[in-house]
């Protein structure tokens, strides 16, 4: 597939699972520096991988959040749990996928996860 193609194909999920409002604000931010890095993420993560019909976005997000969770990357976390909520996961399924990263790759990880969570539940209510 053309890198047009994914681009655009790309952008148009990012933008539903993460908010216009966040990636047109990320994109802005963008410099000669960062810039290519705006456009291998929306290209293959969103372009050539959300876009697959192997798994649903739910599962996707699902697994985001495993792997996120797993490897410490909360800043990160919050921006997939968003996506996730948007993708119509549960918060008991979210705590679900934590409780499974806290025995299969430790506590301190789930515990991290937790409270990133909490975080982001607290900002939708309000």
């Amino acid at each position: 597939m053309e890198d047009k193609t994914l681009y655009d194909r790309g952008m148009a999920v990012r933008k539903e699972v993460l908010g216009a409002q966040y990636v047109d604000k990320a994109l802005a931010a963008a410099d000669d520096f960062n810039q290519p890095w705006q456009e291998y993420v929306t290209k293959h993560c969103w372009g050539a991988i959300w876009t697959r019909p192997g798994l649903s976005r739910k599962t996707r997000s699902m697994l985001n959040l495993a792997m996120l969770a797993a490897t410490g990357h909360a800043d990160e976390l919050k921006l997939h749990l968003r996506g996730a909520l948007t993708n119509g996961v549960t918060k008991e399924e979210i705590a679900e996928i934590f409780l499974q990263v806290g025995a299969y790759a430790g506590a301190p990880s789930a515990l991290t996860a937790f409270r990133t969570a909490k975080e982001v539940f607290a900002e939708q209510k309000g």
